[in-house]
């Protein structure tokens, strides 16, 4: 007589509050550190126009996922999107595959950024640091949801201080040397100037995208998801447009865009060398907490994937902490494994195209699947401003994340497309 073994699966563990501090912490990350001062130079003055202008465009796709992730809340969200649009097991797969370098790539990298602060402050070995942190973090993954959300709303609250600290420097310190505080100000290049840094600034939005993938996890998220997604993308933008102000009112826009560290240097100017550290174990937070982020999603894209039988059926073992415990040792294996590495700027960068790529995608799915539908449904999140059944701001979020792939150079599209055929190679592997 064969044992029957039990099985387990995912817990429905977040509510509104958890899921979207999930989504505030993964938008924050790290991207607001480094892209404030490219920003800067450009848009000068007008920087938080550009901040508006990005998060309205952002907004077009976050909507377009929101109306999705309300229709479909499953995990490996690209893949069913795609899916249910084409009817096409391959296409989605390979959306998913992009999603899925993306996010290791995207995991390795910031974890040698958390290894880099934690080696000016400690003075340890970048590599070593950065293989401790993926081993940690994929630890408390498997312990569970519950205890990896405790983490990221710790992290996002300090994160999100770190900003406030930022704003209230700024206050304390605008105006001084002479430099302007006039925020309504044209730039000297003009409005052209404004719309350009908003190609730049956009990628400070990205990884709202992230929470459609954590569906099966959260309680009711066929509403919990909508609107954690609406209120991320609201509060991230308050917190940007508050910054971008008052960093170009306290150290100018000149100094912060020849600054590696803007935020750094405004915390420096207000706070001396205690600014200088207090910025560099906020940005420990920020990154840690992205790396944990990204290593839970795409943890459960692969149980999505295999619960779809497109991949190995270990990877939808879950085990009795309710997590994915085979599809997130995968993950920190390969992840670690681009760790290694050590310097992977340049495949890092394929990540931003792969992201555009994506997007594409799910608005085009959108699309797809409103004008098939005989009637509208009133049983989910409607994305608004539709005419008929078309969804105008998935069209908009198609043109806007089209656009952007034209700021990529041509290295950069071929490399997507080379991981795009590595991806139809592995579905074939998985689906003879």
């Amino acid at each position: 007589m064969k044992r029957k073994h039990k099985t387990y699966k995912l817990k429905k563990s977040l509510g509104l509050l958890e899921t979207t501090f999930y989504g505030v912490g993964i938008i924050l990350g790290a991207g607001i550190y480094a892209i404030l001062g490219h920003g800067a130079g450009v848009a000068q003055g007008g920087l938080w126009i550009s901040f508006i202008i990005a998060a309205i465009i952002g907004s077009f796709t976050g909507l377009t996922y929101a109306e999705l992730a309300s229709r479909y809340p499953k995990d490996a969200a690209e893949f069913n999107y795609t899916k249910k649009a084409f009817n096409r097991k391959y296409l989605a797969f390979i959306v998913a595959w992009i999603m899925i370098f993306v996010g290791i790539v995207s995991a390795a990298t910031v974890s040698l950024g958390f290894a880099g602060y934690f080696a000016v402050l400690f003075g340890t070995p970048v590599v070593l640091v950065a293989v401790a942190l993926i081993l940690l973090l994929s630890l408390l993954s498997w312990i569970g949801i519950k205890e990896s959300a405790k983490f990221n709303i710790l992290s996002t609250l300090i994160e999100m201080g770190g900003l406030v600290i930022v704003v209230l420097i700024g206050i304390s310190i605008a105006g001084s040397d002479g430099i302007s505080t006039d925020v309504l100000k044209m730039p000297e290049t003009g409005f052209a100037g404004i719309l350009a840094a908003v190609g730049l600034i956009f990628f400070a939005y990205i990884g709202f995208e992230d929470m459609a993938n954590m569906a099966e996890e959260v309680k009711n998220p066929k509403k919990t998801i909508p609107k954690a997604l609406v209120i991320s993308i609201t509060i991230t933008t308050i917190l940007y447009i508050l910054v971008s102000i008052f960093a170009v009112s306290s150290v100018g826009w000149e100094t912060l865009s020849k600054s590696d560290a803007p935020l750094t240097t405004i915390a420096e100017k207000g706070l001396g060398q205690n600014g200088i550290v207090l910025m560099s174990v906020i940005a420990l937070f920020a990154t840690a907490n992205t790396v944990l982020i990204i290593l839970i999603v795409v943890s459960r894209i692969l149980y999505g994937l295999s619960c779809q039988g497109v991949l190995s059926k270990t990877c939808k073992v879950v085990g009795k902490r309710g997590t994915p415990h085979f599809s997130i040792l995968l993950v920190c294996i390969v992840t670690i494994g681009f760790a290694l590495i050590g310097n992977i700027k340049t495949v890092a960068s394929l990540t931003d195209v792969g992201i555009f790529i994506v997007y594409i995608a799910i608005n085009i799915s959108l699309i797809k699947i409103r004008l098939s539908e005989k009637k509208a449904s009133k049983k989910h999140f409607r994305s608004p401003v539709n005419i008929g059944r078309f969804p105008l701001l998935a069209l908009f979020g198609l043109l806007s994340a089209g656009f952007m792939l034209f700021y990529f150079e041509p290295l950069f599209l071929a490399g997507a497309i080379t991981i795009i055929a590595v991806g139809f190679c592995v579905y074939k592997v998985f689906n003879r």
